[in-house]
């Protein structure tokens, strides 16, 4: 399938443009919610369980500090690729099995008097600054990663895992038109081009294997393994949110993400939060009412989120939305593929 590519700077992420048959003739056009613009829709079958490794970075990891500087991460901007539309083959839903739930981790830190929530009553928000504070603050950040020889962003969040070393995100965070990112990093608790818990590069990054053999909008999960900063774990230093598989629909959900397009710039941490929708449309996603632009893509979406602590357990990711459906976002049900996907991130 041929595709082109062409730099924009403040495009809103990844699009999909859809053509049905007379019969039911739709136009839709995919806004992918990360700092990468497409216009696809997922093709081919759905692949076996077992995630793809991608090759290791252009750079040596103990550069890649160096390398991603204050204004390089600020610098970092979304790509624009156009790719001919076309519907998923995936043949039923999203593979699933019995409910699986992974409570999240917290590094030991000195006890504090317990608070009242500061955002009583938040639900719904379709999008703003998270000012409650919490785990949350550290385990989201930025990612940041060179694509098709341009720098660009998204999102992603630490997760519990047996290497303590496991980030969850978009597929298309880790791999895009075949080609898997290089110059990967993970900035936990970004602000202003600022990177207060390290910068951490990534060992490996893998993606569901439907994603890997056929960028299928319906599995677009990736995870990254991140190297020791300092002889130190990620989840040592920021913590580890929890995660839940096989948990169905229309649930009550908070969304986090670092979006760079207008009108936000990536330098604050943004959330929505409501009850979730299936996406009646193209895809098994969920739909979340959000106007987070791009840069936001493979940030966390919670189940049974805390607002006085900001843990929860993630149950998806930032992945696209329609342009004809304004300021609604979706993201990939968490179903087997996920769920095997994160047991070999974090075995490795």
């Amino acid at each position: 399938m041929r595709r082109t590519v062409r730099g924009i700077p403040s495009v809103h992420g990844i699009r999909a443009r859809h053509t049905a048959g007379r019969s039911r003739a739709v136009l839709g056009t995919l806004t992918a919610a990360g700092t990468l613009l497409a216009l696809l829709l997922p093709a081919g079958p759905a692949g076996a369980a077992a995630p793809h490794h991608s090759p290791r970075s252009t750079a040596p990891r103990t550069g890649l500090e160096a390398f991603w500087t204050a204004d390089r991460m600020r610098a970092a901007t979304p790509l624009d690729l156009a790719t001919p539309a076309k519907k998923s083959t995936t043949a039923g839903a999203v593979p699933r099995s019995a409910p699986l739930k992974v409570q999240p981790t917290l590094p030991q830190l000195p006890k504090v008097p317990s608070l009242p929530s500061l955002l009583p009553g938040v639900l719904p928000q379709a999008g703003g600054p998270w000012t409650g504070g919490g785990a949350v603050v550290k385990t989201t950040g930025r990612v940041f990663f060179t694509y098709q020889g341009r720098n660009a962003s998204c999102s992603g969040d630490a997760v519990t895992s047996a290497n303590k070393s496991t980030v969850i995100t978009a597929g298309h965070c880790v791999k895009l038109q075949g080609a898997w990112h290089t110059n990967w990093v993970f900035v936990p608790g970004y602000h202003d081009g600022q990177a207060p818990y390290g910068t951490w590069p990534a060992a490996t990054t893998l993606s569901t294997p439907q994603w890997t053999a056929s960028e299928d909008i319906n599995y677009d999960v990736g995870a990254a393994v991140v190297a020791p900063l300092d002889g130190k774990k990620l989840t040592d230093v920021v913590g580890g949110q929890g995660l839940s598989f096989n948990s169905g629909y229309n649930k009550a959900m908070y969304a986090f993400g670092y979006p760079a397009a207008a009108p936000y710039d990536g330098s604050k941490l943004i959330y929505c939060s409501g009850t979730t929708i299936k996406d009646p449309l193209f895809s098994k996603d969920h739909g979340l009412s959000c106007n987070m632009t791009g840069g936001s893509s493979g940030g966390p979406w919670f189940t049974s989120f805390d607002e006085k602590t900001g843990t929860g357990l993630q149950s998806s990711v930032n992945s696209f939305g329609y342009q004809f459906l304004p300021d609604t976002m979706f993201g990939p049900y968490f179903g087997d593929d996920a769920k095997n996907l994160y047991n070999k991130a974090q075995a490795s």
